[in-house]
């Protein structure tokens, strides 16, 4: 049965009014929404789709003003987003939400078409996060506004968990000059480290509450998909391409951390040294992977890593967790913390180098300020302390990074 305009609106009407908003992301106060073509996008299962139908049902007072569909849905088998965005305009529609792009085909040139031809609307529209969004078959970079969409930092797993009640944010400078001060409030609270633990397994993504017992399971099934589907259409490589990134991410997740041996690596899924570079690029586009470079060098994707960690703490556990090891497992969480807001580099005289300007080692309890001796911008994140002192600063802190 042919999928019509009707059944879009009550399929939206239905899951506007599921929606649950007892847990907003903070990202929903930092998107402008009122451009006229804002993109989010963001690895699968960090929530994209519940940003939107959560900013619908709390911000826009006439939801029928409002329509939220997703193109993998049958009607655009038998019509094209374009045509439903005037249909939807000419009934006064204000505000048009699509869900899943990179599932539709042209889906760049057609809103390239709506912006140029209905300026009246505004459209907001997601993808995943190996999406070239500001490229394709049109240029949207003179019109779309691109926002990142992160999974869940420790502070917001604390309030989701509703372990902490909802608590402001704090800079790299505040908890560089303030950590003390901002460990001592925090831990009046609550105990973080047992929290902590659990976070760096299962918190990342929001969807590990629907089942935790079975919540690596399904991120695996998420990997797959995510190369298996959205990486074979964006990139349009075969079943050999697919098995080899497949090889290299488990090659990956067995280290700690990878550092990556090029012609090592070439032998052993039996490919060219550029083939290799290009995949670990794609599995960085898709943050299943993050490398860590040199200083300089630009954006050649045909940069050496110096090394490579998984895009988050979960994924160790889901892919390889025969093989933990707490100082990958730390400094996996350290840069995809930072990695949100600044610059991180590899450098000779510690573990990570920030924005060119602090230098980081990041140990155990017991890991002191002798190996960056003489560095006056050297500090020392160190996990299984509650509050710390000097230079050396709680891990578990840098989760209340904004």
């Amino acid at each position: 049965m042919e999928a019509d305009f009707g059944s879009l609106v009550r399929l939206y009407e239905r899951r506007v009014k599921n929606t649950n908003l007892d847990f907003v992301r903070a990202d929903i106060d930092s998107i402008p929404w009122n451009d006229r073509m804002i993109g989010i996008k963001g690895a699968r299962g960090v929530g994209k789709t519940t940003l939107l139908l959560q900013h619908i049902k709390r911000d826009i007072k006439n939801t029928d003003e409002a329509l939220y569909v997703t193109l993998d849905n049958l009607y655009f088998y038998e019509h094209n987003l374009f045509e439903l965005a005037e249909e939807f305009m000419l009934m006064g529609g204000k505000y048009l939400f699509v869900d899943e792009v990179h599932k539709y085909p042209n889906w760049s040139v057609e809103l390239k078409m709506i912006y140029d031809e209905l300026p009246e609307l505004k459209v907001v529209f997601t993808g995943s996060s190996i999406l070239q969004m500001l490229k394709g078959q049109a240029d949207l970079s003179r019109r779309a506004l691109i926002y990142d969409l992160n999974g869940l930092t420790f502070r917001e797993y604390l309030i989701f968990n509703q372990t902490l009640s909802a608590t402001e944010t704090f800079s790299l400078d505040d908890i560089r000059n303030n950590h003390k001060e901002i460990a001592l409030s925090i831990t009046n609270q609550i105990k973080p480290i047992v929290h902590f633990k659990k976070y760096l397994e299962h918190g990342f993504f929001p969807f590990y509450k629907e089942n935790e017992s079975s919540y690596h399971q399904r991120l695996a099934q998420v990997i797959n998909m995510v190369i298996d589907t959205d990486l074979v259409s964006i990139h349009d490589i075969n079943i050999e391409t697919v098995h080899k990134l497949k090889q290299l991410l488990f090659v990956i997740a067995g280290s700690v951390p990878f550092k990556p041996n090029i012609t090592k690596l070439s032998e052993h899924i039996k490919a060219s040294r550029n083939t290799v570079l290009m995949l670990i690029n794609y599995l960085k586009d898709a943050q299943l992977i993050a490398p860590l470079y040199a200083s300089g060098g630009g954006d050649n994707i045909l940069r050496k890593p110096e090394k490579i960690y998984l895009g988050n703490t979960n994924l160790i556990y889901a892919i390889n967790a025969t093989n933990m090891n707490e100082g990958n497992e730390r400094e996996t969480f350290f840069m995809q913390q930072l990695l949100r807001n600044h610059a991180l580099n590899s450098s000779p005289k510690g573990d990570f180098m920030i924005d060119n300007e602090y230098l980081f080692e990041v140990g155990g309890k017991n890991k002191n300020l002798s190996q960056l001796k003489g560095e006056t911008n050297g500090y020392v994140a160190a996990d299984m302390m509650e509050v710390g002192y000097g230079r050396i600063i709680p891990l578990w802190l840098f989760g209340f990074l904004g």
